[in-house]
Parts: structure tokens; C-alpha cells; sequence
């Protein structure tokens, strides 16, 4: 892969290109000639272009499809699948802005039938020329760096690295023994080396690991580091693994396609691939390849999508009777984890009095006869039958979670459940679900390992029919719950 300017330069010049190449072909009698003959294209009039006008139609075609590429010409590694989509989305963009041009009253519009044949050239070409310029993650790193939180952590990581080390990234603050003055804000200068360390460094002690080795700048500006450095692997060397710093450093690695790596004695708060061959082991930040995120998204959308317009009239009584009941909003809103340690809002019909959780007096369960007086009459009902949480589907739509996943939690309950089981960082590494197999097979918070064994165990069995299954089975618990309520209330 051309990297840096030579795969800006490569990747303007072949869109270039390719754009001429489709409008020429677009224009040229004899193709136009033989797509007439399809189906509905040959509806459309014939308008070969030549000479003046197909230089000037060809200016027009360039000026907007170069520019609809932008986002592609940043030397940024992605996987197959996603070159595709977004060169395609792109193609999609310009075509329409192309139309666009041929309603104004403009001189050197392409021609409808131009226009047709040139976009159909473009979907199949600009996604193979970056097919071709792009890289692929590989776990052969040539070029790694090192993020971590602390001098030590970095230290020994670049002392047990595998991979040639460039330099280390680290979030902002004094690091002892770095070459020139603090920055303002604590940080350290970009380039400065390791080579005079603190005080008590005797004068006969052989220089450390990080000698020489240059701080290419902080967490925050990590992606960039990866781009102009053309980095191949992060390998993460964090002593106390903050959550957004981690988990922010993982998903670059991700957004980029770096390869993300961690000392072995470290890799409990993560998927690996497998075994540790050496000291370090390869971070798994995507369980399921590009063909099984396609199809559960599809899912996802497909199963939200028809659930929200079937259950449309349920939800609709569901709201006017919270709303009757006491006045209050019909929604609560609340944040949870999601996919690499991040956090959503959540929401759910609401199903407590409005100042439930302001703090104050409350009686207890057992005072009040077993039930929890802050829940409403409308609430219990909601509750035993999972309606309250159908709001959620429409989280699923927008993506920030899927039918079937490992079940999100409040961020303080995570924090409890880590000290529990100090690898339930594990399950962040997929988007959270509705249901997911923890919750089937009846695992609860109050055996945080188990519910994780469950949670690991399905992201990495995960499947079309594995989802399907659960979901029926979830289903299932909830027609069973809906005929207990019905039993309950004809006594």
C-alpha cells in the first residue's frame, strides 16, 4: 500500500482518472449503443457527446466526484468490506450531485443517459482502486508503538515488544526524564526523547529501553500518530487501565485498522485471538468479520424495524396509561455501557413514581408487603411483561445496540462487577443487546462470572441462527410471563 502523500497523490490521480475514463466511455456512440438495448435504459435518448462539449462535461464530472471523495484520501487502513461501502457511498454522492447540476439551466451537464452509464462505471471502479491502495490489518507488524499510561509499564512493554517499536504515545502529564520543558498543559513535546532521565539515575547505569525512543505526542491525537507515522500495531502498556483512555486507544486501532497488541501478563481485559505464542498476544477488536457484522446489522434493523411498527399500537396504550397514571413523563432515560467502554443513553417506559431516585425516605420492600412502593401500578405491570423495555428498539435502529448482545449495564454497576470478575471488560467489545444469552439461560449481577462466561460465550459462537435462537427463547419467557400476569389477574 502507498502510504502518506504517495497514497494521497495515487488515490486523487486514479479518482481522476477513473471519473475520465467512465465520462469517455459514458459518451462513446458504440457504448451507448449497446446499453440501449437493456431494459428501461433504452427509454432514455442517446446524447454522444464530442470534441468541446466532452472535455467540458468531462471538467464537470471531475470537479464533483474529486471532490465527493475526500474522506478517502486520507491514507487511513480499512478492511475490504468497508472500502467498499464507503467508496460506494461515495459514487452515491456524486451521482446525485451530478443530477443535481443537469437541473440547472448549465451548458455542460451530463446527459441522462451519460449519466446513468458513467455511475454504473464508477460503482465498479473507484471501489476497485482502493481495494488496490488499501492495507489490510496484519498481524506482521513492521511499524509499532507503544501507548500506556506509565514510564514503567512503557518501559517494560518496549523491553518484551516483538515488533520494531517507533516511539510510545501517553496521555498528557510530566514523564520523567523526557528531553525539554513541559508543555502548558503538562504534556510532553512532540519528538522529545527519553535520553536524560529523573534524578537518582546513577552515572555507570546502562541506558534503559526508552533511550532515545520519542513521545510522538498524546492519547489525543493518537489517529494522527497512526496516519503520519504509518503505524502498523499499538501495543498497549497501561499500569491502571483507565476506562475512557483504554478503551478510547482500542477504538482507534479499530477506526484506523491498526493491530492492537497487549503484554500477555496484561490481556485480561480483553478478547485475544488465541494462546500467547510470545509476550505479547493480539487483541481481538473484531470477533466477527466483516460478512457476520453485515448480517446482524441487517437483523438488528430488519427485527427493530418490524417490531416497532407491529407493536406501535401497545406502546401507544402503554404511554397513555403512564401518562394517565400519575401525570408524568412517559419515558426515563438512564446511561449504560456501550461497545468499547463507552456509554448511551438508554430508555425505557418509565415505570417509578417521578421522584423515585431522589434520595429521601423510602420503605423497604418487606414494609410494604414485598413490593417496591416507588414502582407504579402501571410500572408492575410493565415490568412482569418486558414491556417498559421497547423503547429500546429504537436504540437499535440507530445502531448503538443490537437485538441480541451481551446486556448493558450502569457504568457504577460495571465498576462493582469488575472488582468481581476483573476481565468483564471482555464483553464491551461487541454492542450491547436486548436480550443475549446470559439473560435466557437465567444468569443475574449476582454472579457477575457467570453471566460473563455466558457473554463471552456468545460473542465467540455468535451466528445468524445462534441469534435466532435466543431471541425465540426470549420470546418465549415473554409470552410465558404475559400468561402469568393474565393468570394472576383472572383470580
Amino acid at each position: 500500500m502507498a502510504t502518506g502523500r504517495r497514497y494521497r497523490v495515487a488515490s486523487v490521480v486514479g479518482v481522476a482518472a477513473i471519473a475520465a475514463l467512465a465520462v469517455r466511455l459514458g459518451s462513446d456512440p458504440a457504448v451507448q449503443s449497446l446499453v440501449a438495448h437493456l431494459p428501461v435504459l433504452g427509454r432514455l435518448p442517446v446524447d454522444p457527446a464530442a470534441g468541446a462539449e466532452l472535455l467540458f462535461e468531462t471538467a464537470t464530472t471531475l470537479a464533483v466526484v474529486i471532490a465527493a471523495f475526500l474522506p478517502l484520501y486520507v491514507p487511513r487502513p480499512r478492511r475490504s468490506l468497508d472500502t467498499v461501502a464507503l467508496a460506494g457511498q461515495r459514487v452515491l454522492l456524486s451521482t446525485v450531485a451530478l443530477a443535481a447540476v443537469g437541473y440547472f439551466d448549465y451548458t455542460y451537464r451530463l446527459p441522462r443517459f451519460t449519466l446513468v452509464v458513467t455511475a454504473g462505471l464508477l460503482f465498479v471502479l473507484a471501489p476497485s482502486w482502493f481495494l488496490f491502495l488499501r492495507r489490510t490489518p496484519d498481524a506482521a507488524a513492521d511499524r509499532a508503538v507503544v501507548v500506556g499510561d506509565d514510564p514503567g509499564a512503557i518501559e517494560a512493554t518496549v523491553r518484551a515488544a516483538d515488533v520494531p517499536v517507533i516511539g510510545y504515545v501517553s496521555p498528557p502529564g510530566p514523564v520523567p526524564g523526557a528531553v525539554g520543558a513541559a508543555l502548558p498543559d503538562g504534556g510532553v513535546p512532540e519528538g522529545a526523547s527519553r535520553a536524560n532521565r529523573a534524578p537518582g539515575r546513577g552515572r555507570g547505569e546502562p541506558p534503559d529501553e526508552l533511550d532515545g525512543l520519542a513521545c510522538l505526542g498524546g492519547l489525543s491525537r493518537l489517529g494522527e500518530v497512526f496516519v503520519e507515522h504509518d503505524v502498523d500495531a499499538a501495543v498497549l502498556a497501561f499500569s491502571r487501565p483507565d476506562r475512557a483512555e483504554f478503551f478510547g486507544a482500542l477504538e482507534a486501532c479499530h477506526a484506523h485498522g491498526v493491530v492492537a497488541k497487549a503484554h500477555r501478563d496484561h490481556a485480561d481485559t480483553v478478547l485475544t485471538h488465541g494462546p500467547a505464542a510470545g509476550p505479547l498476544v493480539d487483541i481481538d477488536l473484531e470477533p466477527w468479520d466483516s460478512l457476520d457484522r453485515l448480517t446482524k446489522r441487517a437483523f438488528d434493523v430488519a427485527v427493530a424495524a418490524a417490531a416497532l411498527v407491529a407493536l406501535a399500537p401497545v406502546m401507544l396504550v402503554v404511554a397513555l396509561a403512564i401518562r394517565l397514571e400519575d401525570g408524568g413523563p412517559v419515558l426515563y432515560s438512564h446511561e449504560r455501557t456501550a461497545a468499547f467502554g463507552g456509554t448511551f443513553p438508554v430508555r425505557k417506559f418509565r415505570s417509578m413514581a417521578v421522584d423515585a431516585e431522589t434520595g429521601g425516605a423510602r420503605l423497604s420492600e418487606e414494609d410494604a408487603g414485598g413490593v417496591d412502593p416507588r414502582v407504579t401500578r402501571v410500572g408492575r405491570v410493565i415490568r412482569r411483561t418486558h414491556l417498559d423495555e421497547l423503547p429500546q428498539l429504537w436504540s437499535v435502529l440507530r445502531g448503538e445496540m443490537s437485538v441480541v448482545g451481551p446486556r448493558p449495564e450502569r457504568p457504577e454497576l460495571d465498576t462493582d462487577m469488575e472488582r468481581a470478575a476483573p476481565d468483564w471488560r471482555r464483553r464491551w467489545f461487541v454492542r450491547p443487546g436486548l436480550t443475549g444469552l446470559a439473560q435466557v439461560e437465567g444468569a443475574t449481577a449476582f454472579d457477575p462470572e457467570e453471566k460473563l462466561r455466558y457473554d463471552v460465550g456468545y460473542i465467540r459462537h455468535r451466528s445468524l441462527r445462534f441469534d435466532l435462537r435466543i431471541l425465540l427463547r426470549q420470546l418465549w419467557r415473554v409470552a410465558t410471563d404475559v400468561r402469568e400476569l393474565l393468570i394472576d389477574l383472572g383470580r
